[in-house]
């Protein structure tokens, strides 16, 4: 089964281009267009096999969830030209990821367990357990490293080393609790607790816009609603929907992207197992059927894809 690995287009009339851990990004003065690509990285490093079709999985959930937002806030999205592509304003983004936790899970529950009650300013409570809801969500950022890995930050130090200027920051920490718990509600009609996830945003002139994915498997963790009481209060783990399950195989496989660390061979059936949950996902968020779009030839597809639309540009 193909994947999108990298894309090498060159336009008329484009200005840049960047990779990132997953979208190849290419620029048009003040458009631009993302390439989801089947690329998936973990611990900041990115794995040597691709997924097939989590491309499409992650372009399609974020347009539905930026188009659902857009009532908060308004977001960088113009139009979706191919189930891999979006395109849309160029924005000057902060240089911060604003993480909105609602429970003690992953990251925080490993910074927990290891002693620390304190992440990114904020006091956590004593005795909570793994994956327990905390008592109102809160906000753990994280600096955006174009290369490397991103380290929590506090909003005191974000201020006070000119990061986000604090009027601006108090807006983003508005707007990120508003996309949280508009992410909660609709992940609840669909049987799901959404745990936490995180939010870029990007400045055009004053206003600021959502940019980049929203609720995505790749920047949210979910649990299913059904049973997470009881799981809770047996000590049993959570089943869940989220890139997560990937990061515990590779901690179980002597991976957390140290320095010196290899990642472990993926094997076909892991690699179809990945899919089948980004797929499992996609039909428990939207309520509907994936269709899996042929890959042959998905690069001309795409090509011709961004071609049509740049036209316009």
């Amino acid at each position: 089964m193909y994947a999108l690995k990298e894309t090498y287009f060159q336009f008329k009339n484009q200005t840049d281009f960047y990779r990132g851990k997953v979208r190849d990004v290419y620029y048009f003065n003040d458009k631009m267009v993302v390439v989801a690509t089947d690329r998936i990285s973990a611990f900041d490093v990115i794995l040597p096999r691709p997924i097939p079709y989590k491309g499409q999985v992650l372009n399609q959930i974020a347009a539905l969830f930026l188009q659902k937002t857009s009532d908060i806030l308004p977001n960088w999205l113009q139009s979706v030209p191919d189930p891999n592509v979006s395109v849309g304003l160029r924005c000057e983004p902060f240089a911060v990821e604003m993480v909105v936790r609602g429970y003690l899970a992953g990251h925080a529950w490993r910074e927990y367990k290891s002693g620390k009650r304190i992440l990114c300013g904020v006091s956590l409570p004593e005795g909570l357990k793994e994956n327990d809801k905390l008592p109102s969500p809160i906000i753990t950022p994280t600096t955006k490293a174009k290369e490397g890995h991103d380290e929590d930050i506090s909003r005191e130090e974000i201020i006070k080393r000119g990061i986000v200027s604090e009027s601006d920051y108090t807006q983003l920490e508005k707007y990120a609790l508003a996309l949280f718990e508009r992410g909660t509600q609709i992940a609840a009609e669909r049987g799901l607790i959404l745990v936490d996830t995180k939010y870029e945003f990007g400045k055009i002139d004053e206003t600021i816009y959502l940019i980049d994915e929203v609720h995505t498997p790749d920047s949210s963790r979910y649990f299913y609603a059904d049973g997470y009481s009881e799981r809770q209060n047996s000590g049993e783990s959570q089943k869940q929907l989220s890139k997560e399950f990937v990061r515990e195989w590779l901690i179980a496989n002597g991976f957390q992207g140290k320095e010196g660390q290899t990642v472990p061979a993926m094997s076909d059936t892991w690699i179809q197992t990945i899919t089948d949950r980004y797929v499992e996902l996609f039909e428990r968020m939207t309520g509907q059927p994936f269709e899996r779009i042929s890959t042959d030839g998905i690069e001309s597809r795409i090509e011709a894809h961004i071609n049509s639309v740049i036209s316009e540009f």
